[in-house]
């Protein structure tokens, strides 16, 4: 049998970390992701993927991540079900997220929520609010986003970096 996912999308809040009795974390958060056509009045919709991730992934993502913050989880599909207080029976579909990583650099995540983020504009929105065209400046001709690297070297100085493993966050 085969269930695997993988979605990219932003948070629509802070991942919420908490820890089991016996001390295990586990996140919940929820992916808004885009779908990959308009609606009938040109407005492109989103989808709101209830996701969970365990263990140190959790305490990594709840460090990291932040709301609007553009994320690729890989996963699974999982049902459940349990009895609510008023006696009825409640099944959750969620994506049990096995991995992820952060797609876009701290600092591009920082300018993009100082600047407004997720304001309306003019173009066309989606139902996260904000508009479909995330980083103006990168777009090319062809109306694609520029994906290429800048090949510099990040640190910006040829000085070696102190780091144990413990300061690792995987």
């Amino acid at each position: 049998m085969i269930n695997n996912v993988v979605l990219v999308g932003r948070l629509t809040k802070d991942p919420d970390l908490r820890y089991t009795s016996n001390g295990t974390a586990v996140a919940t958060f929820t992916l808004a992701v885009n779908r990959n056509f308009t609606n009938q009045s040109g407005n492109r919709e989103a989808d709101f993927i209830n996701c969970v991730i365990w263990r140190k992934s959790a305490e990594t993502m709840a460090n990291y991540a932040r709301k609007g913050t553009l994320l690729g989880v890989t996963g699974r599909i999982q049902t459940r079900s349990y009895d609510n207080q008023q006696g009825q029976k409640v099944y959750v579909t969620e994506v049990v997220a096995d991995n992820f990583q952060l797609l876009e650099s701290r600092s591009a995540s920082e300018n993009r929520q100082q600047s407004g983020g997720y304001q309306s504009s003019n173009q066309s929105t989606n139902t996260f609010g904000g508009n479909n065209n995330f980083n103006q400046t990168s777009q090319s001709s062809n109306g694609m986003p520029d994906f290429d690297r800048d090949t510099t070297d990040p640190f910006g100085s040829s000085s070696t970096i102190d780091i144990s493993d413990d300061d690792l966050p995987f």
